[in-house]
This record gives C-alpha cells, structure tokens and sequence, in this order.
C-alpha cells in the first residue's frame, strides 16, 4: 500500500474500482484527515488520462454544495495523480441497504438530501451520470453527501468498454456522444443502456432507482450476469407492491413519474422531486401535483403565496396560543408530555432566550453567554458546541430540522448538524427575530442601523440567493414602532407577527 503522497501520509485503503483507489490519509500541513482518491497504476502515466482526471478535478470545484462531497485539491506526485476530497465518516447507502430498508420518514429524507445535491449540479450543467447507493456516503449525523460526481470520460484508448463483476460495477468507454454506455447497469437510465445520448433525466432515473431502494430494501433492477441486469433496465415493470404500506400517495406518483422509460415522459427536472418531498417532510397531506411542463421558477411561485399573506397581531406586546380542535370544537385527546433540559453550569445562557427542540424532536439547540450555539441529541445528556456559529443572538430550525439557522448582527446565517456554515443573507440593520417556512423561505426581523432610523420590519429572504425584500412597513398614523417576532401558522404559509406601539 501507498505510505504516503506529497504532504498526506496514507492511513489505510477505503475501497477501489475502476475510477480510481481511495484511501484515507492525514494532510500532515493542516492536521485533519481527508480522502485521496488516486488514479489505477496502469493508467497513472497515461497523459489524457491525467488531463480527464484534472477536469474531473474542475467539476467538483464547481459544487459548493452541503450534500456534495467537497474537493480540497488536486495533485501530482510520487508518478501519479490524485484528489483530494472531504473524508466523510459513516457508511454508504450500499452497506445501509444490506441490513434491510429504511424507515420511510428516514429515506425520504435521505431522498431529499440527494436530490438537493443533484438540483445544485444541473444547475451548472453537470449530470452525475452514475448515482447509485455506493454514492451517497450518509455522515453519523444524518447528513447525506453525494459522491464520485464526474464520472471518468474515458476507459482506455480503444473504445471499448470494460466491465467488472458485480452489479454495482461502472461500465465506461471513450466520449459522451451517442453510441457509449457509461454508467452503472442496475441504475442506468434505458437511454443510457441503448447508448444514446443523456441529460438531466437520466439522473432523474437512478434517482427513482434509488429511491425505491431505500424503501424497499430490495434492487429495482437484478440479474445473473450484466447482461440480464440491461435487459431488466429496458423491459422489467417495477414491482409497486413491494413499497411499504406506509409510503406516501405523493411519494408513490413521485417514483412512477421518475421511473418512466420513456424519457419525454418522465419527470423533467430533479427540483421538482426535491419540492415534492419537501412538501411530503413537512405534513402537507394535499401536495401540489407535479406538472412535467412547468418550469422551477413557476413551481416556485405556486409553493409560496405565502409572500402575500400576512396577519398582524396589533398590540403593545401580542402573544397567541393556537389550539386544534376536533370538528366537535371540542379540543383533542392527547397525552400531556412534560420534558425538563438540563444545562450544564459551565453552559450560562444569553438572557431572553430559550431551548429550541427541532420539529422533529430530535435535537435541542441554545444559544450560550459567550454567543455561540450549543447542540444536544435528545438521546445524549451533553450539549456540543457548534463550531463557526460564534455572535449568534438567536436560534431557529429549518422546517427539516437539518439546519440550524441563527442571527449574528447584521447577518442572517445556517449551520447543518454536519456543523458546516453558510451566510444566507447581510442585512443593512441588525437581524434579530425570525421564521423558517416550510416551502423554505426565511422572514426575519431587520432592526435600525445608522441609514435606518424606523424602528424593526420584517423582511423576506431567500437562502438559495442570499436577495431580501422587505415585507411590511410600518404604520406611523397608528403609532407602530416595530414589528415583533415572526411565526408562521400551521399552513406554513402565513406569517404572525407582533406590532408594538405607542
């Protein structure tokens, strides 16, 4: 085995095939592990090979994504050529699904995850071309990363293609034009398999392929040999009634638009498979119909009237318990729950602020003295600190309970359990109360700045964008002085909020 590579001393062998050998190894400079993926010895000399490796080196550069794998560099040395790649710790889907399916609230959150990943590479026009089980690496989090993105253009010099046992081998050969496979069988999209030319939609494929994977614990597409795996891609029907009795009705037309052979008729892009599963996640039990000719920003608009829809609670300080009611208007049966969380002394907490349990009650977070987030598993007594979330007044949950957004003066910021920062937003005022809607949109309360005398509005911000609009003003003839905390009501597209006045 490999000892060492420039200035990454190799641990121990992770796994091989015909794309390369990965190891784990230790960046001696920085003193964190990483993975090094590095070209098969009888292919390391070869220079157009190398070059393709260098490019597929580019196209993980370009995904700045949380669930794609991250690329810290690319290098030559020791006669050969390598990656370097965030080392993921935890199993991949394919050791998951040896122990059986997974639990339906589980894959489809996993599903979502993916087809985050997959959404942010067609948006620069990269196609995966060879998602499978094998990956998707899932962190001890929960956190899904996609893996292995650029699949290698060439496999040899005669135009031929290779094929490994097993029926999650990767069949490669010379180019992307029609005429070549390039994939692996049991998640090839038919066109792939009858060697036409592919986009965005054979991804859309193996991700059903996938999909009904997770649910099932069982291969879509199996066979003897390889070739019966092909043959299977291109005739075989789906067996629906293997999906668990528990599985959505929106998820089951969801794999039935995923899965057409036909690729005209299959579900055109990955984001709507992403919005639907959002929508499925977060308790809509009437999801929007998915339209094969809408377009993302028009399914965008239909998934958000809440931008127009707001209610004011008018009152010097305003505070509402809602309560559901059977149709009797008799309040429901339920068991009283009581739960106490303990902090640690050493863990002093800013004033006004308060645990707060993720929706899927899961995690508690808090918000300690020294300003920075704290995070406690529900099934642990410790709370860990967050790295990178220092300056933080405030704390709220995305409708996924994944993230973790918060407030650091002007700045509107996210944290995944994975512990990775993004800055959503900078406002031109100090950001303080906030609501995470379940389509995804964030409204927060933006206070003055030295440009801003009023007193606090509330803004709408998108997180894929970083853009805020703002969305009241306040009403001097009434006395307003700020518009309070916001929340969003039970349909998730309404927003409440306090108005403090004179």
């Amino acid at each position: 085995m490999i000892d060492r590579l420039g200035p990454y001393r190799v641990l121990d062998k992770l796994g091989e095939g015909g794309m390369g050998e990965v190891y784990r190894a230790t960046d001696v400079s920085l003193g964190r592990q990483v993975a090094l993926k590095v070209l098969p010895p009888d292919v390391a000399t070869d220079a157009d090979r190398v070059a393709r490796f260098r490019r597929e080196a580019q196209t993980l550069a370009s995904l700045n994504h949380p669930h794609i794998a991250a690329i810290y560099g690319f290098h030559e040395a020791e006669r050969t050529a390598f990656l370097v790649l965030e080392l993921v710790e935890g199993e991949d889907l394919d050791e998951r699904l040896q122990r059986g399916p997974l639990p339906v609230d589980e894959a489809l959150n996993l599903a979502r995850q993916i087809a985050e990943a997959l959404e942010a590479a067609h948006e620069r026009g990269i196609v995966h071309r060879d998602l499978k089980p094998a990956n998707v690496k899932v962190a001890r989090s929960g956190i899904a990363k996609v893996l292995d993105f650029g699949l290698a253009k060439a496999y040899g010099q005669d135009g031929a293609f290779r094929i490994e046992a097993g029926q999650y081998t990767t069949l490669a050969v010379e180019g992307t034009a029609a005429g070549v496979i390039l994939g692996t069988p049991a998640y090839m999209a038919p066109e792939q398999v009858r060697g036409q030319a592919v986009d965005n939609r054979a991804d859309v494929w193996a991700f059903g392929v996938v999909l009904y994977e997770m649910l099932t614990g069982r291969r879509l597409f199996a066979g003897a040999t390889v070739a019966d795996v092909l043959a299977a891609v291109v005739t075989a029907d789906p067996d629906w009634s293997r999906l668990p009795e528990d599985t959505p009705a929106a998820v089951r037309r969801l794999l039935r638009r995923c899965l057409q052979r036909d690729p005209r008729r299959r579900l055109p892009d990955i984001g709507a498979a992403r919005l639907e599963l959002t929508e499925v996640l977060a308790g809509d039990t009437e999801p929007e119909a998915l339209h094969a000719g809408a377009s993302p920003a028009s399914r965008v608009r239909r998934a958000m009237p809440w931008l127009i829809s707001v209610l004011a609670l008018a009152a010097a300080a305003t505070f509402a318990i809602v309560a559901d009611r059977s149709p009797s208007g008799d309040p429901p049966q339920r068991p009283l729950l009581r739960l106490t969380i303990d902090t640690p002394r050493s863990l002093s907490l800013v004033s006004r602020t308060i645990p707060v349990i993720s929706p899927d009650g899961r995690h508690v977070v808090v918000v300690g003295r020294e300003q920075a987030l704290h995070l406690r598993r529900m099934d642990s007594l410790a709370f860990e600190p967050l790295p990178g979330t220092q300056g933080a007044s405030s704390a709220f949950w995305a409708p996924d309970s994944r993230r973790i957004g918060f407030t650091a003066g002007a700045q509107v910021k996210a944290v995944t359990l994975g512990g990775e920062v993004q800055t959503l937003c900078t406002l031109d005022g100090v950001a303080w109360g906030r609501a995470w809607g379940a389509q995804g949109a964030l409204v927060v309360s933006r206070g003055p700045n030295t440009h801003n005398d009023d007193g606090a509005t509330l803004v709408t911000v998108s997180p894929s964008s970083g853009a805020w609009a703002p969305l009241t003003v306040l009403d001097a003839s009434r006395g307003e002085l700020a518009h309070g905390v916001p929340e969003f009501l039970p349909d998730g597209r309404q927003v409440a909020f306090a108005v403090v006045s004179k």
